[in-house]
């Protein structure tokens, strides 16, 4: 884990050790002005004249502007390490997150990516600022200003041996109760914050079944939950409080009784008022150093449960590697699953078994099957997005375990069921298809895809702003426009994953009609639940409980396989079928 989240440091080593140097330096200053305050009122004391409190007023003055130039430095270079050091940790955990596989991303829900990117990292910043600053100076302030306070009163420096480690006790135990606490509640903000994602992205079928209040009660249980959690680890902290004061007036007590004692017993000859003074000074530095100690104690524990939640992300490695030496063409769009079987991860039942298929390149293949009979997870194997359990699947003859990832996929575009734009115009949102693709070739590509008709009719046409998730256009609309962004490709195998559902018949009947006319050499696999988008195909295959049910034309699959006429017999009833 320490390696891990380390490793994130890198550009910023310097200002991290730069940081508890100069503190260290601020401290040695700020523990000597007691000594010289303590010293300069002895002689006050004992009767000096003007020219000593002048020198030890400059002497003074100067060190507290040594003291605070050494702040300044150390608060500067603290600022720079902790910030970039939770840039670095956002940044890896970015870059992580986008090499992971399917399986991958199923391990992490995606409310727990967010509170670790997010409340995990702040965390950590924050830990990090205290370690490399205030988890020097109060250790070394304690150190520091006990040897003074020895050099200065003597044996009465006692005192704080004997009160110090009794303190520290106290401490240690209220941060040995909060611990687990704080432990326990990371995976209850998991749960809050996926009650909030889950009820903003589906707020529409929140509303249409009138669920406010089911959501609320929802989000106030997860919400009361933290709260909890959060409260017991404030109460117990609270007792950092009073049982430093406790310490502190105790200390001041013993300090003052004795001083004072022998002051008065002695006429000040082997005490001063100064020293009494100085005594003071150290004790209250000695005490706030522990009371610090204890509270970087409680921001560590909450960091550590954070560090190895990030760690988690950090360390994970994906399932989908390139081999040794991949292969970096593709030779055609031919799709071959040879006795391919897949089951997801901890899932004992297997999602796909023994699929036998082979598609030629340039082929439109539809296929139908109910709902979970995987026809997803069956095209989501060309692209690698998964790896097969058993079997293998070949494209353009070679297994594509054998491919470089980027080469794969750049050939193979796909359209998934559940559409995604991004935020940003029109224009944008097509290059993600070509980077370098002309404005001409972004509205003859969105004509083949049926969308050019609807984008003129915008005020600011291919420069109109996709608001987040595409929520200012249509269904259909968004659907052509992944569309064309997946024509931009060029792909040799394109996937519409019931990608026209929100169109009509007769603009779904347009597009293959595009389709078949301007990417004649690009294998088509088109997953529907309309008969209609897929029974011009060459071939028809027919899913069913994760196994192949059937394969052939329109025609022969009418005679011959009997899910296929019963879907068809159901939507042409009544003259359903728009052909």
């Amino acid at each position: 884990m320490l390696k891990n989240i380390l490793g994130c440091v890198r550009e910023y080593k310097k200002a991290s050790i730069l940081t508890p140097a100069f503190v260290s330096l601020e401290v040695v200053a700020e523990c000597f002005l007691p000594l010289l305050i303590s010293d300069l009122i002895n002689k006050i004391q004992n009767g000096c004249d003007m020219k000593i409190i002048t020198k030890y007023g400059l002497a003074l003055v100067l060190l507290a502007f040594v003291s605070l130039a050494l702040g300044v430095l150390s608060g500067h270079y603290c600022a720079i390490a902790s910030c970039g050091f939770a840039k670095n940790l956002r940044h890896d955990m970015f870059h992580k997150i986008q090499e992971f596989s399917f399986s991958e991303v199923d391990k992490f829900s995606t409310s727990s990516l967010v509170t670790r990117m997010t409340t995990d990292v702040s965390n950590l910043q924050m830990a990090y600022m205290m370690i490399i600053r205030i988890a020097v100076r109060c250790p070394f302030m304690l150190i520091f200003a006990f040897i003074m306070s020895v050099k200065l009163g003597g044996k009465l420096a006692l005192i704080f041996a004997a009160v110090v480690p009794l303190l520290g006790f106290g401490l240690f135990k209220i941060i040995s109760v909060v611990r687990p606490v704080f432990v326990k509640v990371f995976k209850k903000y998991d749960r809050l914050n996926e009650s909030v994602q889950e009820n903003i992205k589906g707020m529409r079928v929140v509303k249409s079944f009138v669920r406010e209040d089911y959501e609320q009660e929802k989000f106030n249980k997860a919400a009361d939950d933290v709260c909890a959690d959060f409260t017991k680890a404030e109460k117990l902290l609270a007792l950092n409080t009073p049982l430093m004061q406790l310490a502190i007036y105790i200390i001041m007590i013993f300090v003052s009784f004795f001083c004072s004692k022998i002051i008065i017993s002695t006429n000040g000859t082997e005490l001063g008022i100064g020293t009494l003074s100085g005594m003071l000074t150290y004790s209250i530095q000695i005490l706030m150093s522990l009371m610090m100690v204890s509270m970087i104690f409680v921001m560590v524990t909450m960091a550590i449960e954070g560090a190895n939640r990030i760690s988690e992300i950090l360390s994970e490695e994906s399932t989908l590697k390139n081999p040794e030496n991949p292969v970096t063409s593709l030779r055609d769009g031919s799709i071959d699953f040879e006795d391919v079987s897949f089951r997801y991860n901890g899932n004992s039942n297997m999602a796909l078994t023994n699929i036998n298929l082979h598609i030629k390149p340039g082929q439109t293949v539809g296929i139908i099957g109910g709902t979970g009979s995987s026809k997803t997870t069956l095209v989501n194997l060309i692209s690698r997005l998964y790896d097969v359990t058993e079997g293998k699947v070949l494209v353009g003859g070679v297994d594509v375990r054998n491919y470089d990832l980027d080469t794969l996929r750049n050939n193979v575009a796909v359209v998934l069921q559940k559409n995604v734009l991004f935020s940003g115009t029109i224009k944008e949102n097509l290059r993600w298809g070509d980077p370098d693709a002309s404005d001409e070739e972004l509205e003859r590509i969105c004509r083949i895809a049926m969308a050019d008709e609807f984008i003129q009719n915008f005020p600011k046409k291919y420069d109109t702003y996709i608001e987040q998730g595409g929520t200012n256009v249509s269904g259909g609309q968004k659907q052509r426009l992944c569309i064309a962004r997946a024509l931009l490709k060029k792909p040799e195998i394109l996937i519409l994953d019931d990608s026209t559902s929100a169109v009509d018949t007769k603009t779904d009947a347009l597009l293959r009609k595009a389709f078949k006319e301007e990417i004649p050499g690009t294998t088509k696999l088109i997953i529907a639940q309309r008969i209609s988008s897929v029974q011009d195909c060459d071939l028809i295959v027919v899913m069913n409980d994760g196994k192949i049910d059937g394969t052939g034309t329109h025609s022969e699959l009418l005679e011959t396989n009997s899910i296929y006429r019963e879907v068809f017999e159901s939507q042409t009833k009544g003259g359903g079928l728009n052909g």
